[in-house]
């Protein structure tokens, strides 16, 4: 025999639909707030970057800190010194140029919310969150999402603030992302400064590993290059799959066209650039016509060869470079670009072409 509940007040069954109305209420209201403060978009509409304070910020001397006496002094001294600002660190240029691609699309689309959301994602406790504050608003940034952890891993919460990018100087932090299915990569600083460009936002990918997956790079590998330039040719027309910084680009894509839907092709503040050691002749089509299959495009294509990246990279100035191979990421460090490694494919088992010898197992 089946019961109603009836034995339930009448009112209860409404009251999640009351709390919803309520929410949207007082959603509504915070909204109609003016300000003169670019509001943050909402984040189904944002291209989101989450950046860990070590990435934002030169934290090295804290870090000695916390490293060489214990966190009660390293949270010690961040309150101590929170009227200091903090110096900018190896993501500072990159998201300076995330904000100057946002006002460029607030000029043209007033009410658009397809913008960059920049959210600081860090491990920090919330009591240096002050010494971050002020940092950030020294700068003038518009970083207002903050998630501070408290000394646990933020890797969690990236899936929930529906992350497009993460960066952090931490590699077992970037490599959980990774697994997790985010784009990450671990940053570093470079070696010298070159001039960036401070109206256009300038982004540089590697391809094997990094915008598609690490399957040729294997056939390399185990194989050799007449073998992949043979397999290469055999499957011109099969698209490869994508890799882990392939949604990114197609974030970047999207906010490229909002441009071009204004005639600004020519004056987009986005610009992207393939740089990649294969060569052009031998195993070049496959990589343009995966991107055709996917509908992406990038502004400059790039074939090196097997030649050293550093020196193009040099040329190009990207805020920054992503590569899955630690020797292409030290070559730009040296001449001066921001890299940041993408621990990803079979490339993390090799070093300059040789495999890296294992541990063996105990």
């Amino acid at each position: 025999m089946s019961e109603n509940k009836s034995n339930v007040p009448e009112n209860h069954a409404n009251d999640d639909t009351l709390e919803e109305k309520d929410w949207i209420a007082a959603k509504a209201a915070f909204d109609s707030l003016k300000t003169k403060r670019p509001r943050p978009p909402k984040p189904r509409y944002a291209v989101t970057v989450a950046v860990s304070s070590r990435t934002l910020f030169d934290m090295v001397k804290e870090r000695k800190i916390y490293e060489e006496q214990d966190l009660e002094k390293y949270v010690a001294y961040q309150q101590e010194h929170e009227d200091e600002a903090l110096k900018p660190g190896a993501a500072f240029p990159f998201v300076k140029a995330l904000m100057t691609v946002n006002a460029r699309l607030r000029e043209l689309y007033p009410d658009s919310e397809e913008l960059f959301d920049i959210v600081l994602m860090t491990n920090n406790h919330a009591q240096v969150g002050v010494r971050l504050i002020n940092s950030i608003n020294h700068y003038d940034l518009t970083v207002e999402r903050f998630c501070m952890t408290g000394g646990k891993s933020p890797i969690g919460y990236l899936k929930a603030y529906m992350t497009n990018l993460y960066l952090s100087k931490d590699s077992e932090k970037v490599q959980e992302a990774i697994e997790e299915g985010i784009a990450a990569a671990t940053m570093f600083t470079q070696d010298s400064d070159n001039q960036l460009s401070d109206t256009q936002l300038r982004v540089a990918f590697d391809g094997d590993a990094v915008l598609f997956s690490d399957e040729s790079e294997i056939i390399v590998k185990k194989h050799g290059l007449d073998t992949f330039f043979e397999h290469e040719k055999e499957f011109e027309n099969k698209p490869l799959a994508q890799g882990p910084l392939k949604g990114f680009l197609e974030a970047l894509g999207k906010l490229q066209r909002k441009f071009y839907a204004k005639n600004q092709r020519m004056n987009c503040p986005i610009r992207t650039f393939l740089v990649t050691a294969r060569s052009a002749a031998s195993s070049g089509a496959r990589v343009l016509k995966t991107l055709r299959s996917w509908g992406l495009e990038v502004d400059e294509a790039l074939f090196l060869a097997g030649a050293p990246k550093g020196p193009l990279l040099e040329k190009i100035r990207p805020h920054i470079f992503f590569d899955d191979q630690m020797f292409h990421i030290q070559g730009a460090q040296e001449l001066g670009t921001i890299a940041a490694h993408v621990p990803y494919g079979i490339g993390q088992k090799y070093h300059k072409g040789k495999l890296i010898e294992q541990s063996p197992a105990k």
